[in-house]
């Protein structure tokens, strides 16, 4: 069993930064991929980046590419994500998810374990 509890959320104006924070108990990520989703109201589940615990490559949605960043510290079991330059349409409860299996799927429906969600609002 996994473990997953988001932090960070908040409110912030449009151009502004928030982190996130997704810290994980139960078990080691071993080769586990660990991703960042968000649900928009009346939407689906949406990928936004993901990061190979054991190797650290990263994936991001294009929709924000070289404005976010995720990241892990793996003395800590946790992962981040750094949030730029944010937009309005970012509004979302943002959701960490792990998938144990090897590879990097932006299909939630692969991810074995999610945390409770975090609210991120971007006013314009």
């Amino acid at each position: 069993q996994v473990q997953l509890v988001e932090s960070g959320g908040g409110l912030v104006q449009a151009g502004g930064s928030l982190r996130l924070s997704c810290a994980a108990s139960g078990r080691t990520f071993g080769r586990a991929t660990v991703a960042w989703f968000r649900q928009a109201p009346g939407k689906e589940h949406g990928f936004v980046a993901g990061i190979i615990w054991s190797g650290g490559g990263t994936y991001y949605a294009d929709s924000v590419k070289g404005r976010f960043t995720i990241s892990r510290d793996n003395t800590k079991d946790t992962v981040y994500l750094q949030m730029n330059s944010l937009k309005p349409e970012d509004t979302a409860v943002y959701y960490c998810a792990v998938d144990l299996s090897m590879g990097v799927t932006a299909d939630a429906d692969d991810y074995d374990y999610w945390g409770q969600g975090t609210q991120v609002t971007v006013s314009s």
